[in-house]
């Protein structure tokens, strides 16, 4: 039998573990601030957390425990300052600086302390998706110091072993550090490259969870949740930034049809046979209002407040045939224009299926198709086949839709894939 004591100590690192998903991207990007470090900045907080640790469940939790942790890792960065004398110039000036901060600290204004946090965790989000770095490691980074997942949660999040993931992390790390990129907003010349960078990552983390790559889940709402709470915190940082409302309004949106995502086996519910009454009505009015605000903003549309316009069309429709699928064509059009792909062409054919007939995307498909920039791209056979079984060519259809399954890593798809293999790709009885 589980003693009291020992239930207290397992409740008080829950509190602890909870606490430190909160707190830690605000500890880390005010240590880097004044250690001008990523790494040891982390570093720091870890050893706040490990403190919290030792004697939390002994003197209970703090009223204040984020207060209380970020006390312990700026003592702890004042220590190390001290002892290995970095640059006197800059140990003088930093030690003076944390000194009079916890001199004065309960002097300062709410107000104050929050711009300054809000200052150091936009620093520290431009730092860890910085396009020196590669999508990968910018990913891992960014989920460990502003996600505060674990390298093992990380892990397993993108079916990837731990050890691979620890190595982008040291690597992202020891990369940052080596450059000496700086602890600092980008200026404005180069604030546009590396704002797409932020949230070609953040975006990144969302379609992830929204339709996973690999493995046995259809989808990780755990990650999309992740994403959406680092679009809403730049969002908050970044108000003048049309595209970053753009793209919060875009996860709105998207996540507002998790539920009718998934059938009662867990398997995937493609957009066309959804259960729109199970679509989260909060989230889409939440989307749609963050794409106004995209639009009160002016300038010619990116492609996230693009790619928002036409999760809205969906959103507004009541049900497929009540779709405007002429705007959405339209709007892809457009996309394609910012952002060209052909992952994007691939959409726009769909879009051009519904509005104008299936041989007409079809023709758009087989177009991509001769290009062969989309060979390995199982989705491009998927809506092929779909194409090919509204116009009765069942026999090819069943080609494309096993082709599909094959090019697939994740085994709900597959499945799906291979049931319409066996029914839409089947002549009529």
């Amino acid at each position: 039998m589980v003693s009291s004591a020992a239930m207290a100590v397992t409740e008080t690192h829950r509190t602890i573990d909870t606490v430190w998903r909160i707190e830690s991207p605000r500890i880390i990007a005010a240590l880097a601030r004044l250690v001008r470090d990523v790494g040891i900045a982390e570093e720091l907080a870890q050893d706040a957390l490990v403190t919290a640790l030792e004697h939390w469940p002994h003197t209970g939790i703090p009223d204040n425990p984020g207060a209380w942790l970020m006390t312990a890792a700026r003592n702890r960065a004042l220590d190390r300052l001290r002892r290995e004398r970095m640059l006197a110039r800059h140990h003088a000036m930093l030690g003076a600086e944390l000194e009079m901060e916890e001199r004065s600290g309960s002097d300062r204004s709410e107000a104050a302390a929050a711009d300054e946090i809000g200052d150091d965790l936009l620093r520290l989000i431009f730092v860890a998706c910085h396009p020196l770095l590669g999508a990968e490691a910018r990913t891992a980074l960014t989920l460990k110091l502003l996600g505060g997942l674990t390298t093992a949660e990380i892990a397993r999040a993108f079916l990837v072993p731990e050890p691979t993931i620890a190595q982008r992390i040291v690597r992202a790390k020891r990369t940052l550090s080596d450059a000496q990129v700086p602890f600092e907003i980008p200026r404005r010349a180069e604030l546009a490259a590396r704002l797409a960078s932020v949230l070609e990552v953040i975006y990144l983390v969302f379609n992830e969870g929204y339709s996973a790559t690999a493995g046995a889940d259809w989808m990780r709402p755990d990650l999309c949740e992740e994403a959406l709470r680092l679009g809403r915190v730049l969002a908050g940082l970044m108000p003048g930034e049309p595209e970053v409302h753009g793209l919060v309004a875009l996860m709105e949106i998207q996540a507002s049809r998790m539920r009718a995502r998934l059938g009662p086996r867990g398997e995937p519910v493609l957009l066309m046979e959804q259960n729109r009454a199970l679509w989260d009505r909060l989230l889409i009015r939440r989307g749609l209002e963050s794409l106004a605000r995209a639009e009160s903003l002016g300038g010619a549309p990116g492609p996230y407040r693009l790619q928002a316009a036409i999760a809205a069309c969906h959103a507004r429709a009541a049900s497929v045939a009540a779709t405007d699928w002429s705007r959405i064509e339209a709007l892809y059009e457009a996309l394609a224009r910012a952002a060209p792909s052909p992952v994007v062409e691939l959409n726009r054919a769909v879009a051009v299926a519904m509005s104008r007939g299936p041989a007409a995307g079809l023709e758009l498909v087989d177009a991509l198709s001769a290009g062969g920039a989309l060979a390995h791209y199982h989705l491009l056979p998927s809506v092929r086949g779909d194409l090919l079984a509204k116009l009765g060519r069942h026999g090819e259809a069943r080609v494309e839709f096993e082709r599909a399954a094959s090019l697939t890593q994740n085994e709900r798809e597959r499945t799906l894939l291979l049931d319409r293999a066996r029914t839409d790709g089947a002549p009529p009885s």
